[in-house]
């Protein structure tokens, strides 16, 4: 369990979840959207953002979060373990409501370049909520499929569906932690 990738939904806490695992675990956090967004919210080219993906998973231990289809193969080619936060679309819209007005009331930084406005959360076509509206029914779909395919038989999947499940998996990180000490 020394390769984790945490999925979900925008708004569902993926990275979060992922710092905390990460402390937890003492191994190192790899953020995708910090590898994926430049300054002024410009994409990486997919080149980049492949090799950078590879260089920054080369390590033996790490806990990684992000949804990028684009990198997927990198990622569970080396990932040992696959949470998937599979919250009702309530929940990550609230989430990613208060998120995201925290975020913007407090001037807060996104990987160092970007940060979100009033605007882009709810004028744009590129709007996060917007987004998870269009994104969460497919998303679920497509990842209740990818578990069940055989490619993947040699990662474990944990499907966690409340914030109490999220909580007693990382709980249970802590007792295996002190077990095997």
């Amino acid at each position: 369990m020394n390769r984790i990738h945490i999925i979900g939904s925008s708004g569902t806490g993926k990275t979060s979840l992922a710092q905390k695992a990460a402390q937890r675990l003492n191994i190192s956090h790899v953020e995708l959207d910090d590898l994926h967004w430049g300054e002024n919210w410009q994409q990486a080219e997919l080149e980049d953002f492949r090799r950078d993906v590879r260089q920054a998973l080369s390590g033996a231990t790490w806990v990684v979060d992000g949804n990028y289809s684009k990198v997927r193969d990198i990622v569970w080619e080396r990932a040992r373990m696959v949470v998937w936060l599979d919250y009702s679309l309530g929940l990550a819209l609230w989430r990613l409501l208060r998120r995201s007005l925290r975020r913007m009331l407090t001037g807060e930084l996104l990987w160092g370049r970007n940060r979100e406005t009033f605007r882009a959360l709810f004028l744009s076509r590129d709007s996060l909520i917007l987004y998870l509206l269009q994104t969460h029914r497919t998303r679920r779909a497509r990842y209740e499929a990818l578990i069940q395919d055989p490619a993947y038989g040699s990662i474990q999947f944990i499907r966690l569906r409340t914030p109490d499940q999220t909580r007693q998996w990382l709980d249970s990180l802590n007792q295996s932690q002190n077990i095997q000490r």
